[in-house]
């Protein structure tokens, strides 16, 4: 996780400049969206290595479980994707990511 934090941190130093124009936050909130899949990709695969090999039932229910919590990432992403406002003024394009980035924080890694 340090590392994911890392690169947040080199984001939000190198490029404001860049972020100005909407394309340009169209990416990044794409980037950030790409980051927290794999993420959630990489918690998923963890937990399958702590089952047991022959225990199937358990694996099966688990994999059922990630399969639905990817499908409800990839449907945030596209929804904000979409609301995307091509309007809005610079100073809240930084919010606007922070504002997709907490939607999508408690999808990558559920509560237990």
């Amino acid at each position: 996780m340090s590392e994911r934090l890392l690169a947040i941190l080199i984001t939000a130093v190198a490029v404001p400049a860049f972020a100005q124009d909407p394309a340009a936050q169209r990416e990044l909130i794409l980037r950030g969206q790409q980051s927290d899949a794999f993420v959630q990709q990489l918690h998923q695969s963890q937990q399958l290595l702590k089952i047991p090999p022959g225990d199937l039932e358990r694996r099966r229910e688990l994999e059922s479980r990630h399969f639905g919590e990817r499908q409800r990432l990839e449907q945030t992403n596209e929804l904000q994707l979409r609301k995307i406002r091509p309007d809005l003024p610079q100073e809240l394009r930084p919010y606007e990511r922070q504002k997709a980035e907490e939607e999508r924080r408690v999808l990558i890694v559920p509560l237990q």
